[in-house]
């Protein structure tokens, strides 16, 4: 990666991470699910709308490192309005790019995601980039379980 579209996505990630979109909480009925990573000690719980099998909208709130929170800022961004199929096919694609592995986007729109990509060269700091995205399946295998 050239150091220009590296300073570009520091750039983005410090941007999410000083200005978080949609964070807070999502009260009244919604899904909400805590993670930590105990090992650097990041925090995160994510909450979500889920209707009819779509996200209709999705929040997070926590403390930790600027990739953490910047992976929420804009794992929120990119999860809200979509079916929550759509919403695992992406965090699937996030933690194949975040471990270094081939990965098929086909028609998903990564947009600021792509800039965590350079994560996937420091092995220590993956867990913080899909700290919320695990959230976000674990909350969604657990609604599924409850309504069956």
């Amino acid at each position: 990666m050239s150091s220009n579209l590296d300073q570009l996505y520091r750039q983005v990630i410090m941007d999410h991470y000083k200005n978080p979109r949609n964070k807070g909480v999502i009260e009244d009925g919604s899904l909400t699910v805590n993670l930590n990573n105990p090992t650097c000690g990041d925090r995160i719980q994510i909450s979500m709308d889920v209707e009819d099998g779509k996200i209709k909208d999705a929040k997070f709130d926590g403390e930790g490192c600027s990739i953490s929170l910047a992976s929420a800022s804009m794992m929120t961004q990119s999860i809200i309005d979509l079916p929550v199929d759509e919403a695992l096919r992406l965090s699937k694609v996030f933690s194949d790019m975040m471990q270094g592995k081939e990965y098929d986007d086909g028609d998903l729109d990564l947009g600021d995601l792509e800039s965590l990509q350079g994560v996937s060269k420091f092995p220590a700091r993956i867990k913080c980039a899909t700290l919320a995205w695990k959230a976000l399946e674990k909350g969604v295998y657990e609604k599924d379980g409850e309504q069956q």
